[in-house]
Order: structure tokens, then sequence, then C-alpha cells
């Protein structure tokens, strides 16, 4: 039901979808995506350049744990995404503002708590990543500075999340790209220019999320205006705070499980050795780049399906789910193509240890068939999360973790490492499967 819904059963508003439609918003937030690794990158090599392993190893962890940790975040960004866009399907220009409203208040708050709770957050982190005690002693350093972005880092998620529920996609993109632009330029200076060590890579992140907070605010200023924002109660409205509240509960669940998943998978890798731990690392970023590029479309997905429900307009619905599979599974077969034909000189360019690479060699047609065998999984996210049918999704989820984990206990004994690989291919599979199996009837119920 959407919000509309409150007042009687609203008008249909037809809307078109086309590949145009599609592309205009995967295109931008794809490339937007991809200038988030390159940040690592460089921020890895500029404390790689002042020659201590210990200070490496300390932004890695510190990274981790602040991975974790916003991880329960992320439901801001796509949850945004899903109400918006039924809000400006549905022409309701105070709820598409209310919207913001309510995230941000939630950012806002979640910031402040970890900011309050940074210590037991940082001694959690690493009782559970380890490292040895020089290593832990750079991640306090990294840490103690870097926690002071974390409300305005979860203003940026609302911020995102609401222009790409508007169609923004370019919008979208300028502020990834100046946020991690901006971020990667004072990283550089301050540690290679003023010799600031991880306190200078820390801060760079801390200035670059205060500025893309500020320019954020100013272009929803400059796109929604200074005046005729709802009033208190509308933002506080009960029954929409607490319909947001359950959305953002059931994404943060799946996100969750989705994190076990990938421990699971690198717990088990580990389990068998320090060589078959390497080589699956290596193969695992695979799938990670991959990700990056379907996240695009799963984010068109996200807009045009929310946009459809809050129109209420089943066509435009049906549409969507169809051009962004056929545009997913292109691009998902364009990167498995990719993998075929150059996977042995990647593995070659991450790793030099001859067990490693032919290990990472034996395996490599499972990294080679995750783009194809995940890709469902992506675009029906995308789907779900626009329809705000979150509870079918964490479900589908819980499931498909489920059947992972009783897989790789059947397989593995006979299978070794190809049964770890089965195991989690299946998972990757049942994720859209399960999903695409009820959407139909989930699509039927919310447009009757």
């Amino acid at each position: 039901m959407t919000p509309a819904d409150a007042a009687g059963d609203p008008p249909r508003r037809p809307f078109s979808v086309t590949h145009r439609s599609v592309l205009a918003i995967a295109v931008p937030m794809t490339l937007g995506y991809l200038s988030t690794p390159l940040l690592g990158v460089v921020d890895m090599a500029v404390i790689g350049r002042l020659g201590e392993a210990a200070l490496l190893g300390g932004i890695a962890l510190g990274g981790i744990i602040f991975d974790l940790v916003f991880t329960t975040f992320n439901f801001l960004r796509a949850g945004t995404t899903g109400l918006t866009a039924q809000a400006i399907g549905g022409q309701n220009d105070q709820e598409v503002k209310a919207t913001l409203a309510r995230a941000l208040v939630i950012a806002a708050i979640g910031g402040l708590l970890v900011v309050l709770l940074q210590s037991p957050l940082l001694h959690a982190g690493q009782w559970f990543l380890g490292g040895s005690p020089d290593v832990q002693a750079v991640t306090t350093r990294y840490f103690d500075v870097r926690v002071l972005s974390a409300p305005f880092l979860l203003a940026n998620y609302a911020i995102l999340g609401w222009f790409i529920g508007l169609g923004r996609a370019g919008t979208g993109l300028l502020l990834q790209l100046f946020l991690n632009g901006l971020n990667i330029a004072l990283s550089v200076w301050f540690v290679v220019g003023l010799g600031w060590s991880v306190e200078g890579v820390a801060l760079a992140t801390v200035l670059s999320e205060i500025s893309t907070t500020l320019l954020g605010l100013a272009l929803v200023l400059k796109s929604a205006g200074r005046r005729s924002w709802p009033a208190l109660h509308v933002v506080f409205d009960k029954r929409l705070l607490m319909r947001m509240m359950a959305l953002n509960r059931d994404i943060m669940i799946r996100s969750f499980a989705l994190l076990y998943a990938y421990a699971f998978f690198m717990a088990r890798s580990a389990d068998q050795g320090d060589a078959v731990l390497a080589a699956n690392a290596v193969l695992e970023k695979f799938i990670l780049v991959s990700g990056y590029f379907l996240d695009g479309l799963a984010t068109a997905a996200e807009q045009l399906a929310g946009r459809a429900v809050g129109a209420r307009y089943r066509p435009a619905f049906d549409r969507t789910v169809k051009l962004t599979g056929v545009w997913s599974f292109a691009m998902a077969g364009l990167l498995s193509l990719i993998f075929l034909v150059f996977g042995s000189v990647m593995i070659e360019f991450m790793t030099t240890s001859p067990e490693v690479r032919s290990l990472g060699n034996t395996y490599l047609i499972w990294a080679v068939l995750a783009p194809l065998l995940g890709v469902l999984a992506f675009q029906m996210d995308g789907i779900y999360i626009g329809a705000t049918w979150s509870g079918t999704m964490r479900n589908m989820m819980l499931l498909s973790l489920a059947i992972y984990v009783t897989a790789y206990y059947a397989l593995f004994p006979v299978l070794g490492n190809h049964g770890l690989w089965l195991a989690i291919s299946i998972f990757l599979s049942l994720r859209g499967l399960t999903l695409l199996a009820v959407c139909k009837r989930r699509a039927d119920s919310t447009f009757s």
C-alpha cells in the first residue's frame, strides 16, 4: 500500500519505461559506484608509500570495522529510494520531502549513536578481527578520527537515496564523484604532502563527508525549494514513520544475512589453509567487481519500480522488470566473457604466488559463472526495494542462506573447495529465483 492509499483508491498515473530511461539511471550510478573502490586503492597506495606494514594493516582493519558498522544503516540509501520513488509516482510532493526529512532524522540519531558508542564498537571490532598490537594501535588512531564522519556519512546515504528516488541519477553521480574525488585529493595532500599518516587518511574522509553533506543539502534546497516543506506532524506521522522503520528493519536483516554469507565463505576458505584462502579471496574480488556494475541497473530497477507502484500503473512495472532484466543479463554475460578471457591475467596481476595462481585458475570457472548466477538477485533486489516488498525480500534471503549453509555441509566432504564454490553458487542463484517466483503474485496484490 502506498501513502496515497490512505485517502482511498488513488488514480493511475501512466508513464513510459524505455531503454533510455533505464540507462539514464543505470549508467551514471554505475560510474558513481565504481569510484568507491578507486578511493580504497588510493588510500592504500598513499599509506603504502610510508613503508610500514602495520599502517597498511591498521587502516585495512579499521575500514572493515566501519564497513560492518555502516552495513546496519544501508537501508537509509535503499529505503529512501523506494519510498521517494513511490511518492513521485503518486505525485505527492509533500511526501517526497517528508521522506527525506524522516531519513535525515534517522541518519542524525544513528550517526550520533555511533560516535557515542565508538569505544565499545572499536573494541568489539578489534576482538573479532585480531591483528598484532602495532596494527591494533594504528586501527585505534584511524578509528578515533574517522568515527566523527558517522552522522554526515549517514546523511549522505539518505540524500543519495532521495535523488535516486527522484530519478536524478546525474545528481547522484555528481555527489559520488565529489565525495570520492575530494577524499582522494585530501588523502594525497594530507599524507604525502603534510606527512599526517593514518590520521590524514581518516581526516580526509571526515572532511569529504561533511563537504558532501553540505553540497547535497544545497542541491536539495535548489531542487525542492526552501518553502512548502511539510510540517513536523507530517514528518513524524506515526503510520508513515513506522512504515519506514519496518522497511529499514527488513533491509538491515537482509544486509546482515548477505554479509554473513560472504563471511561464512571466507571462514570456510580459511579452514582449508592459507593458499586456498588466498585463491578464494582473489576470485571473490571478481564477484565484488561484478556487483559494482550490476548495482547501477539494480538502482534503475528501484526507481522505476517504485515510481510504478506509486503511480499504480502495472504496465510500467512489468516493463521495468523486463527491461532491467534484459540489460542486467547482458551486462552479466559481458562480465562472464571478460572473466573467461582475461581471468588468468587478472589472477596473475593480483598475486605473485605460483601456488595461489595455480589454485586460482583451478577454481576460476566459478568466478566466470558468478555474474550469470547472481544477476537475477541484483535485479530482483532492486525491484523489491522499489516496491517496498521488504518482508518478502528478507524472507527469501534467509531461506537462501539456510539452503546455502546446508548445501556446504553436504557438498564439501565430497567435492572439497569445489563444493564450497558450488554451495555459494546455489546461494547466488536461489536469491534471485525465489524472488522471481513470487514477484508476479506480489505485483498482482499490489496493483489489484
